[in-house]
């Protein structure tokens, strides 16, 4: 495909116009030409990249690649007085939305229940995407890709775009004036404005995440408590660890232990939301839950460990992985009387239990490395 782009305007006949084609020795401003050849038509792609610097004819390039004003992917449509989680994809499955918000990176549960225009910018783009990937049309162009986010959110929310994009089957061309996108997206094709040249799939390896991982007890805590999505006391007698990245603490989670000290449990998982959609969350359960297989813990002993979550994307996630096996799922939560009683007992509430609620539970073993049906 060749695209030839042709602006006009009139010529600026002004004092201040006149003085500064003087002084730069600038005949006229008021034409812009550009060539661009994009041998896409007889390809099998779904994600471009148009990248250049600002006024470089991104834009342009990307309205020629349209073939209805519909392929521009412009959502200015967001309701004031919905949440996200009921703006996207009203007549779709909850469980698709949920999982497009969670795919893109935006899986921090208090932001579903908040209206677009109160959201952050970060997680205006990551919303914008996820809306883009229920939606999925068979053909998109979204400008300004990135543009108006820092460049760790940018980065980490490029490649989970590019992930969940991939299973849509459609095809986007994405225009943005930033190239540190391009190693995350993995694009099968890109087009630079700058330097007026097209290459073809972007083969470059993705930049590697490292993660360490610390054991502590609850100081990092306060960090990642925000970010959770429930409201409950720590687990007693836990221990906890926190993944960081450069020194930055990136994502969070508790072990105990059941009683008999033959299966661990883990719980408060967080992982923060710069960072979600890049599968550190499940890249760091896995690998704590690997060193207590094999005994690495404060007690010396190999021990399974069980998980429960009642996010949607995460259990989807652990449904899908194969170290993992679905032990469990309950509807509502435990009996209210029974814990009131409980608690009561032990001197640490009054009048007060915990239970009766609808809350989708779903349990969890991790199963690398021993037999599915452990006790």
């Amino acid at each position: 495909m060749r695209i030839e782009i042709n602006h006009r305007c009139a010529d600026a006949e002004s004092y201040r116009a006149a003085r500064v084609k003087s002084l730069f020795n600038v005949e006229s401003g008021c034409t812009f030409d550009l060539s661009a050849d994009i041998p896409i038509d007889e390809t099998d792609w779904q994600i471009g990249v148009v990248v250049g610097p600002s006024g470089s004819g991104k834009s342009s390039i990307g309205r020629a690649l349209c073939t209805s004003p519909a392929d521009w992917w412009e959502p200015d449509d967001w309701p004031n007085d919905r949440p996200i989680i009921d703006a996207i994809a009203p007549a779709g499955s909850f469980d698709d939305v949920t999982g497009a918000l969670a795919a893109v990176g935006l899986g921090s549960v208090p932001p579903w229940l908040r209206p677009y225009h109160v959201l952050s910018t970060g997680e205006r783009f990551r919303a914008d995407l996820a809306r883009l990937v229920c939606e999925a049309p068979g053909f998109a162009v979204v400008d300004e890709f990135s543009s108006v986010v820092d460049r760790q959110i940018a980065c980490i929310g490029a490649h989970a775009f590019s992930k969940a994009w991939r299973r849509t089957g459609g095809r986007a061309v994405l225009l943005s004036c930033h190239y540190d996108i391009l190693d995350w997206v993995q694009p099968d094709w890109v087009f630079d404005t700058g330097a007026g040249a097209f290459s073809g799939r972007w083969l470059q390896r993705r930049p590697q995440i490292e993660l360490e991982i610390r054991e502590s007890g609850w100081d990092w805590w306060w960090r990642f408590e925000p970010h959770h999505y429930l409201k409950v006391p720590r687990m007693i007698a836990a221990g906890c660890y926190v993944g960081f990245v450069d020194d930055v603490p990136v994502a969070h989670v508790a072990f105990s232990t059941r009683p008999g000290l033959k299966e661990a449990r883990a719980c408060r998982l967080v992982v923060m939301p710069e960072w979600q959609g890049a599968g550190i969350g499940l890249r760091f359960l896995n690998a704590i839950c690997a060193m207590w297989r094999r005994g690495q813990n404060r007690y010396s002993r190999p021990m399974p460990t069980l998980f429960h979550t009642s996010h949607p994307g995460l259990a989807a996630a652990l449904r899908r992985h194969p170290y993992w096996a679905q032990v469990s799922a309950e509807l509502c939560g435990g009996d209210k009387g029974r814990s009131r009683a409980s608690m009561q007992q032990s001197g640490k509430g009054a009048g007060t239990g915990y239970g009766g609620h609808f809350r989708a539970v779903q349990g969890f073993r991790y199963v690398e490395g021993c037999a599915a049906n452990v006790a």
